[in-house]
């Protein structure tokens, strides 16, 4: 199969889609299949290809509110080299700037089209001054998706939300995570000794992720004034680094930056408990990174995060909106040692039941679908 990827985001950017863009892509050039990837292009340069598939850059302009994202708008070069490529199927990725470029050359082509939808845009908008926008982006989302043959979306609350909003054609794209290179016997004296600044025996608390308004970092302040002996390590980058940076100012909290590979896998291991405060996303793929590594999620309580984390098994949920309940939660995991040893246990069962191979079988199954 042929499979032409237009994504509004890739590397060298970092992001939940871009983990499971790559993962789908190695997966799908194991089964054989040849790829063509259209993602903007980045100041820094970032790869030509990627497990195999050339990627076509296209260049845009930065999004003011966050710059490291770029809109790129599809243009006569990616229908040459769409045209050379012949592709049997296209799969816009979050189509809203580049994406309908997707759109209309799997139509002028004729081929199936596939979308999936990962970022709630709409949400996001109040976050950014562009509340004026919410309702615009959401008639936008729905004109792009129902152009589609068919609508992957990546948790069940996902698609409930699609329907409600009048999307068509909806099929679940199954959650996939990394179990052998996210693994608690990653951990490491070296990483813990950094992450806590030189305070191993504190308890340590860890968040991983995009660090933008959107994700509700700063809530997590009030688990270092309320809980002692505690520290947070805050992993990543964002457009809300600055900030944050300032809100967490005198605290017992490091920024990391962003951290990858081996390094990232080690943080994840090295650390207590996850935190996850965020009530916009659409997954939350480090949920299922830490899992994976053997560490309890502390997550707000929304639908996808009620997927991933089962309530006294792998984790704990708290009300979003209620900072006793964030703090009454992280006291629970981390006085508890009983509790603790079985959400341990338990979250690195739950993650060895998902992975990249069935998660990308199911994607290729909606490819034949789409072609019949």
């Amino acid at each position: 199969m042929r499979i032409a990827f237009f994504t509004e985001t890739f590397l060298p950017a970092t992001d939940g889609v871009v983990t499971r863009l790559r993962h789908t892509i190695e997966e799908l050039g194991r089964m054989g299949d040849d790829m063509l990837i259209i993602a903007p292009r980045y100041p820094d340069g970032g790869p030509t290809s990627y497990a195999g598939a050339p990627i076509y850059r296209v260049p845009g302009v930065p999004f003011p509110p966050y710059p490291r994202i770029k809109l790129s708008f599809a243009h006569p070069g990616v229908g040459r080299a769409l045209k050379r490529f012949g592709p049997d199927l296209i799969h816009a990725v979050n189509p809203f700037i580049l994406g309908p470029g997707g759109i209309y050359y799997a139509g002028r082509l004729g081929v199936p089209l596939v979308a999936s939808y990962h970022t709630n845009v709409a949400a996001y908008a109040r976050y950014y001054n562009l509340e004026f926008l919410a309702n615009a982006a959401r008639w936008w989302t729905r004109q792009l998706h129902n152009r589609a043959d068919l609508n992957l979306c990546t948790s069940e609350a996902t698609m409930s939300y699609l329907l409600e909003e009048g999307v068509k054609r909806i099929r679940l794209w199954p959650q996939g995570v990394d179990a052998r290179r996210f693994h608690p016997n990653k951990a490491s004296e070296e990483w813990r000794e950094r992450l806590s600044v030189g305070h191993p025996r504190d308890k340590l608390l860890l968040y991983v992720g995009r660090l933008a308004p959107e994700k509700g970092i700063e809530r997590l302040k009030a688990i270092l004034r309320e809980v002692p002996n505690t520290r947070l390590a805050i992993v990543g980058d964002g457009p809300a680094r600055a900030n944050l940076e300032r809100e967490f100012r005198g605290a017992p909290a490091v920024f990391t930056g962003v951290l990858q590979g081996e390094d990232l896998a080690s943080a994840y291991a090295s650390a207590d408990a996850f935190l996850f405060p965020s009530t916009t996303d659409t997954l939350g793929l480090a949920m299922l990174e830490a899992l994976a590594s053997g560490l309890p999620v502390i997550a707000a309580r929304t639908g996808p995060s009620h997927e991933i984390v089962i309530e006294g098994e792998t984790g704990l949920l708290y009300e979003a909106d209620s900072m006793p309940s964030l703090v009454a939660a992280v006291r629970r995991v981390l006085s508890d040692e009983q509790l603790r040893a079985v959400l341990v246990l338990r979250a690195r069962e739950a993650a060895e039941q998902r992975d990249w191979v069935f998660s990308t079988q199911t994607l290729r199954g909606y490819y034949e679908e789409a072609l019949g």
